[in-house]
């Protein structure tokens, strides 16, 4: 169960999930927050622009190898709009960041395309400790998940 001080930085992921809708890119955003609560970094997809490898959490990781150290990075959490892909997944435990916080798993976005008959991904959604099982993963948040689930409606018809 997430801290309901928590709820901000969800929120702030879910106005950038829609952030990336209204640019035309499918509906992800993702929030780094160091250990102390600072807001460190922010960022949604920018798949539409045929690189499918610039998830938000892929460049949170990158950014955070860059700027934060090995300590700064295991004390922070990344807030997401939904669960973390197996390529982001790898890449947050590859560069150390702690915990995981998100408001839509894999599989209820799996299921939400699925009844709206949208073909699968390329890759197979994993939950985030089937990639990288020492990582602490919180989720999913119910107040927040009809938003999330109604962006990515919007974006598959």
């Amino acid at each position: 169960m997430i801290d309901p001080s928590e709820l901000p930085h969800l929120r702030r992921c879910v106005e950038l999930a829609s952030r990336a809708l209204e640019a035309g890119d499918e509906p992800f955003g993702s929030v780094l927050v160091s250990g102390d609560g600072a807001v460190l970094a922010e960022d949604h997809n920018h798949v539409a622009s045929g690189d499918r490898t610039q998830h938000p959490e892929f460049a949170l990781a990158r950014w955070s190898a860059e700027h934060l150290t090995p300590e700064e990075r295991a004390a922070a959490t990344v807030y997401t709009s939904g669960e973390h892909c197996p390529m982001c997944a790898a890449a947050h435990a590859w560069v150390g960041l702690g915990r995981i916080v998100y408001v839509a798993s894999s599989a209820q976005l799996a299921a939400w395309l699925a009844e709206w008959g949208v073909p699968a991904p390329p890759v197979r959604t994993l939950p985030v400790n089937d990639v990288a099982p020492g990582v602490i993963v919180e989720g999913p948040v119910p107040e927040l998940a009809d938003e999330v689930r109604e962006l990515h409606r919007r974006f598959s018809h």
